[in-house]
């Protein structure tokens, strides 16, 4: 496996590979990484789907790429998908899968369009006094020794971020900035989370510091995840004659390990189907594909009237249990309980909320500016209660949302990150709360009139409620060989697919990140003769780093920068020195002087 840029690769067909009509494939878990997977097994590699075999616990495909619409609760997301242009390997992979919506077209081909005719972007980013614009402006409000500190990150060798949070090596003034504050509510970062992880998205999305401010930088489908991409999928795969078996719980993979050359090899996949034992013996032409660890395993659901409430602890669930099985055997398949061991520090809530007449809708297109029923961009990302107790966000995307949606209703999802301390309406934490007492807390940091808010909370919506002890897991502080590598060395039919598999440069949480472990997963093991997409190389784009920089500083010039006074000498007499250069035109075309 080896990785390139450009069209040369990008537009090559890869041939068959060698053994493809023998081999066999199990892929453990029918998440974006797994399906992934799939697919270039029978697109690249070219084995015959039926070979190809997808295990899955649930009655369908998806993982935490999620939406339904569930009998007696209502329409549930547990969370949204924000992508970007320069998903390459996301791409890479949709071109090929037949749009459902459009005849003759491809999932990227759809959602192209789509963006270009209505480009999202927000036209209110924070509230605070119950629905009045925060006034963020486009602004990060970095003071110098913020910027300082964020750029000394940007540079740190990722050896010297093992282990370390955010606040180990960011200053305090950073946490007080307007770029704090897009940041965490965007990618859900916490405080205490990894600065290593930090780093990488910011190196991995420097391209779009400009567009953090109004989401102009993120583009969405057409509707939710699951029906606009893992629907279109799932019958890709299905068109292929790829085996989908559900009810199957896999509890553990079992390995033939050789301590003395290294070989490593998949023996057997220790299973249950309908709580009788099923296990699948393996040879080494037939590969597996792991998905370890999960963001929503032990997710609990409440609805309009009761709370969600976690019953597992710290480290409990199917996914990680399976994960620690596996682990226990070599110390190179990672180290589970780094990510499961805290559910304190790795869980947050959210809910999805349906309005059913224009009650609410009306008090949503005051903050957003939109007509939310237009079909169009609604809120064009999350809006942010900066002054909530909760630090509640929210966010409207096109409507409908679902398919199956009348037309009087609305759907969006409501999530926040301090779930433990009082509201400032609901006097409980959020966690405790059932979904209409969190719709009436959103109602009033909306600007309802206070008497109007239990009405509209339990006769114009419902809300279901969806506590997630995992959900940023795998944000918690690492090091090098925590997560096993894609494919670990030594590997002969097996590989670890999804947000807990390691892979170069990339950062986690995003489809991009599910759909790269898989490509690398199968073009190693089948040895396709095709490059893997880099990651896109922004963070060395001399370009991309100035535009940046301009943006952080919110339009002041390098010379603005507090410096010591020689330091400030220096500066200026090493800007001197580009005048009748290509530096001093990018100095001046990206306005640092």
């Amino acid at each position: 496996m080896y990785y390139a840029s450009g069209n040369y690769e990008a537009f090559h067909n890869a041939q068959k590979c060698a053994d493809a009509d023998r081999k066999s494939a199990y892929i453990i878990g029918s998440g974006l990484a797994g399906l992934s997977s799939a697919a270039f097994l029978v697109r690249d590699a070219q084995l015959p789907g039926k070979n190809v075999h997808i295990l899955e616990r649930d009655p369908i495909p998806g993982g935490a790429c999620d939406g339904l619409k569930r009998a007696h609760t209502g329409y549930v997301i547990r969370g949204g998908r924000e992508m970007e242009n320069h998903f390459e390997c996301l791409w890479d992979l949709f071109r090929s899968v037949p749009s459902l919506e459009e005849q003759g077209s491809s999932v990227l081909d759809e959602y192209y369009r789509l963006n270009k005719r209505d480009p999202n972007y927000s036209l209110m980013r924070a509230t605070v006094d119950r629905g009045e614009d925060a006034h963020t402006d486009g602004k990060f409000t970095l003071s110098d020794k913020a910027a300082l500190s964020l750029t000394k990150l940007f540079l740190t060798p990722n050896e010297e971020l093992y282990d370390k949070k955010i606040t180990d090596v960011l200053d305090p003034e950073f946490f007080e900035s307007n770029f704090w504050l897009y940041w965490r509510t965007m990618f859900a970062f916490e405080p205490w989370h990894s600065a290593l992880e930090m780093k990488l998205y910011v190196q991995r999305f420097i391209h779009h510091i400009g567009g953090l401010p109004d989401f102009s930088a993120l583009k969405f489908t057409k509707y939710n995840q699951y029906e606009s991409l893992i629907q279109p999928l799932e019958k890709y795969l299905e068109s292929k004659g790829v085996q989908f078996h559900y009810g199957i719980e896999v509890e553990n993979v079992l390995f033939d390990i050789d301590k003395k050359s290294g070989k490593k090899v998949a023996k057997r996949i220790v299973a249950k189907r309908e709580g009788k034992e099923d296990n699948i013996d393996l040879t080494e032409d037939d590969l597996v594909f792991i998905t370890n660890g999960s963001c929503v395993d032990s997710s609990v659901l409440g609805d309009n009237d009761n709370a969600p409430v976690v019953t597992v602890k710290s480290g409990e669930g199917d996914s990680w249990d399976m994960w620690k099985k596996i682990a226990a055997q070599d110390p190179s398949f990672g180290h589970p309980e780094k990510f499961c061991g805290d559910i304190a520090a790795s869980s947050w809530e959210s809910a999805t909320v349906t309005t059913f007449d224009d009650r609410i809708p009306k008090y949503l297109e005051k903050i957003c500016k939109r007509d939310p029923f237009s079909g169009k961009v609604v809120t064009g990302g999350i809006v942010t209660v900066k002054d909530s107790a909760w630090l509640m966000s929210y966010t409207f995307n096109r409507q409908p949302h679902f398919k199956a949606q009348k037309p009087n209703e609305l759907v969006g999802w409501i999530y926040a990150l301090n779930i433990d301390v009082p509201g400032d309406y609901i006097k409980k934490p959020m966690k405790e709360c059932s979904g209409r007492e969190i719709c009436e807390e959103w109602l009033y940091h909306m600007g309802v009139p206070e008497d109007e808010i239990p009405t509209l909370a339990s006769e114009a919506a419902s809300t279901i409620p969806c506590m997630m002890p995992y959900i940023t897991a795998f944000f918690m502080p690492r090091r090098k060989g925590d997560r096993p590598n894609v494919v670990p060395e030594g590997a002969v039919n097996f590989a670890f697919v999804g947000q807990f598999a390691e892979t170069e440069r990339d950062c986690i949480f995003t489809t991009e990140y599910s759909v790269r472990t898989g490509m690398e997963a199968v073009y190693t093991l089948m040895d396709v003769d095709r490059a893997v997409p880099e990651v896109w190389p922004s963070c060395f784009d001399i370009r991309a780093l100035l535009d940046a920089t301009n943006k952080m500083m919110d339009g002041k010039k390098i010379y603005d920068i507090e410096l010591p006074f020689i330091a400030k000498i220096a500066l200026k007499e090493a800007v001197k020195k580009t005048k009748g250069t290509v530096i001093e035109e990018l100095l001046e075309q990206y306005k640092l002087i």
